[in-house]
């Protein structure tokens, strides 16, 4: 299977690099290339993209506007945001998180893991790194304008249990390990949870997890 990529970034020779670099993974092709946040959003559409590299600043409609349009669009729920940063201190990524993102990277991250990245996010997973996230988080996530319908207050107690693990930055895997299921039951847990809050991925679930109270900023990851 092909990953197709779309490329959002208002800089030509940012976008021709990440082209180059895209065009020479086996598993993945570059459908389009936008220089606004508008041209994300209606490209996304129109070429049905599987992951869309989407810088945050970019002239009118910056990459959090766009990420928040194509998120809220129910025929391109299975296009998936992965936000380009050139500081990982950046709250804006927050806001993008909270705008429907599956994740993020600064922009100088190495070739390889940027590729890995992409497939990351285009198998369903998000892309959260703990130490940027939690700093991010313990930050800037102070007002209560979470992108989900539901509070873990309609969750059960196994359910919170995950929650919290998933907010620490624990993948299905190593939830299982602590809790003492198996991997499936665990994604079902997760999934579940999802459904429940309203929440597009995982990148979201952290972010309630740590609004509500489920995490106190310093111990993701740990």
């Amino acid at each position: 299977m092909t990953i197709r990529v779309l490329l959002a970034d208002d800089q030509t020779l940012v976008r021709a690099a990440f082209a180059m670099l895209v065009e020479s993974a086996p598993d993945m092709e570059v459908v389009g290339q936008a220089g606004t946040g508008r041209e994300a959003a209606d490209l996304a559409r129109a070429e049905r993209a599987d992951v869309v590299l989407m810088d945050i600043r970019m002239p009118g409609l910056d990459g959090i506007e766009a990420t928040r349009l194509i998120a809220a669009d129910e025929d391109l729920a299975g296009v998936r945001v992965l936000v380009l940063t050139t500081y990982d201190t950046d709250e804006h990524v927050v806001e993008a998180l909270r705008a429907g993102a599956s994740g993020f990277l600064v922009k100088d991250t190495r070739p390889a893991d940027l590729l890995d990245a992409i497939r990351t996010v285009a198998g369903g997973e998000a892309l959260l790194s703990p130490g940027p996230t939690a700093r991010l988080i313990e930050r800037f996530l102070r007002s209560p304008s979470a992108p989900v319908t539901g509070g873990p207050e309609c969750l059960s107690d196994r359910e919170r249990e995950v929650l919290t693990l998933v907010g620490r930055g624990l993948n299905n895997a190593e939830i299982a390990e602590v809790l003492g299921l198996s991997p499936l039951t665990a994604k079902t847990h997760v999934s579940r949870i999802m459904g429940k809050l309203g929440a597009r991925d995982r990148a979201q679930l952290v972010i309630v997890a740590y609004e509500s109270g489920l995490v106190i900023p310093g111990t993701m990851g740990g």
